[in-house]
């Protein structure tokens, strides 16, 4: 959800664009906004009208994200500027897009994939040697036999805690 709804946008649009209530740090004073954000807000509504103020889910690909740059830089625009031309909401995106472009060209500018990477689980045991429990010492083998006691008398305990926090147990104690 959006910090300011689409009505208080236009309101302080119309507001500043009637010149009654003066400059963006007066009109922003009189709705509790800031005076950058009316600012944006103008700009936005003279760049796209009432569309500026609909929800929007943008997604960009590489080849859009160099034509933002190119224009930007052959028209000498700032990155508020040319968000406001090209409907960008995230005007600090363009300065990302900039300096991912500076540094890895076209394929920087490529999206990356979205979400979390699938983590291979960690196994909790002790790596198993290859060898073979007659060439193991008798060291290791105590060591791994104690680390299989504690583990299984732990899960022993956490089934115990499981089944006692269970509806079930809890109707029993009732009674």
């Amino acid at each position: 959800m959006s910090k300011y709804s689409a009505r208080l946008k236009r309101r302080v649009v119309q507001d500043y664009l009637s010149g009654e209530r003066g400059g963006f740090g007066e009109v922003g004073r009189q709705h509790g906004v800031g005076h950058g954000t009316v600012r944006k807000w103008v700009a936005a509504w003279r760049a796209h009208g009432e569309a500026a103020f609909k929800k929007k889910y943008s997604f960009y690909d590489g080849p859009f994200k160099l034509k933002v740059l190119q224009f930007m830089r052959t028209k000498a625009l700032s990155c508020r500027e040319t968000a406001a031309i090209f409907d960008i909401r995230n005007p600090s995106a363009i300065n990302v897009w900039k300096r991912r472009y500076d540094s890895g060209g076209m394929q920087a500018l490529e999206p990356r994939p979205r979400g979390r990477s699938v983590k291979q689980p960690k196994s909790s045991a002790p790596a198993v040697s290859s060898k073979s429990d007659e060439a193991r010492t008798k060291e290791e083998l105590l060591k791994e036999l104690n680390y299989l006691r504690m583990e299984n008398a732990y899960l022993k305990k956490l089934d115990a805690l499981i089944r006692s926090e269970s509806p079930t147990a809890q109707r029993k104690k009732r009674k």
